[in-house]
């Protein structure tokens, strides 16, 4: 793996990192107080055509569809950066990638040039991912929603949960059983379902503890009727596509895991160099200074885990193993990032004047969303053990 970036990646970097310090970070404090209150939602949706209008909604795209086709390492890169300002912004722009790269790795060319380039310019502020049921959560096989074939229709019916910005999605990759006859996880099929379709009702946000600007909501199909042409890949092959796309899915969200404890860990790390006890700076205590040193060496092996799986998916080579064990890592060491920065503030990381607050109720879901770090142990222990069978 060669760490050293390219100049179009730098460049990636370093326009995330100016566009989240000069319009993500000012806001991160208002988002949070909920898509509720004021013009919180307009904000968020200006970052977000803002974002898609800097390319960052296809990020691994082809630029025939409007992307930016600047790999997976870039994506990781840009996660990152964006994390630092606003966790919810990122978690949503990473979502959306991951839709738009399903869209181009299963669908038909009609398919694609019908939805990507809505994805990647804005139109659509976002994109949703509707795989997880309440039953089926880190077992998605053992989904409930149906899809019934009726003429040069089908007929979906069920409900998802937990999808990530569904309100104001343009489109969803949908997964639903099209053979209930067939081997658990053999007879799911995906689908492409626009917003608006009658039968598609979004549920109200849920109120959460973190991510707040994030929409987070359930998504319901009620004799919801598609076109035979909704249809992605083949029938019967969707939970394959899923799978796959889960992995990728997992770069995303370490990556954004590893921008905020790098943001609590900055913050931290500033505030004891400048606030003195017993007449000397915090950062003069040896207590003080182990506590950054362990956590910025957990961030920067989780940065070389993160940036080795995005190498290898960029280079088309098997990477499930590697990005559970990316994801696994960031948001496990991300967690302690922000709850050892916070301590370092005392108590002022307990009040929400400082950041240290939001941030750790934002870093917590990551280790449970795109997979719960048990799930990972089991994806990474799967791996290893195809090794030598």
């Amino acid at each position: 793996m060669n760490t050293k970036l390219t100049e179009e990646q730098q460049m990636i970097q370093d326009t995330a990192r100016q566009f989240a310090q000069n319009e993500l970070l000012p806001n991160a404090a208002k988002l949070d107080e909920g898509l509720d209150k004021g013009n919180a939602q307009d904000i968020l949706l200006t970052n977000l055509k803002q974002l898609a209008e800097l390319g960052f909604m296809g990020l691994s795209i082809n630029g025939d569809y409007g992307g930016t086709e600047a790999g997976s390492v870039a994506f990781s890169l840009a996660i990152t950066e964006i994390a630092k300002g606003c966790a919810s912004t990122a978690v949503t722009t990473s979502v959306t990638n991951m839709v738009a790269e399903v869209i181009q790795a299963v669908g038909n060319e009609e398919q694609k040039q019908k939805y990507i380039p809505k994805i990647c310019s804005g139109e659509y502020p976002a994109a949703g991912f509707c795989l997880t049921e309440t039953e089926a959560g880190s077992d998605p096989a053992g989904m409930k929603t149906t899809a019934i074939k009726d003429g040069d229709e089908y007929v979906l019916n069920g409900s998802k949960m937990f999808i990530t910005s569904a309100e104001y999605a343009g489109v969803f990759v949908v997964w639903a059983v099209t053979d209930s006859a067939a081997k658990k996880g053999k007879g799911i099929s995906c689908f492409l379902v626009e917003n608006g379709t009658p039968g598609l009702i979004v549920g109200p946000a849920e109120h959460k503890m973190g991510q707040k600007a994030s929409a987070t909501n359930e998504v319901r199909f009620e004799d919801c009727r598609i076109p035979a042409s909704a249809l992605m890949g083949k029938e019967n092959d969707g939970f394959r596509v899923a799978v796959a796309e889960l992995a990728g899915g997992r770069i995303g969200i370490g990556s954004l895991a590893l921008g905020i404890g790098l943001a609590a860990m900055d913050y931290a790390r500033d505030y004891i160099a400048q606030r003195k006890q017993f007449d000397q700076a915090l950062s003069k205590f040896q207590g003080l200074q182990w506590m950054l040193a362990d956590r910025y060496t957990d961030l920067e092996a989780a940065r070389l885990l993160l940036m080795n799986a995005a190498c290898l998916k960029e280079q088309g080579q098997p990477f499930a193993k590697q990005a559970s064990m990316a994801k696994l890592f960031a948001s496990e060491k991300a967690n302690v990032a922000c709850y050892d920065a916070l301590q370092m503030l005392g108590g002022y990381g307990y009040i929400k004047e400082y950041p240290l607050e939001r941030l750790t109720r934002d870093v917590r879901v990551t280790s449970i969303y795109e997979g719960t770090s048990e799930v990972q142990r089991i994806v990474i222990a799967r791996e290893l053990l195809k090794e030598i069978a």
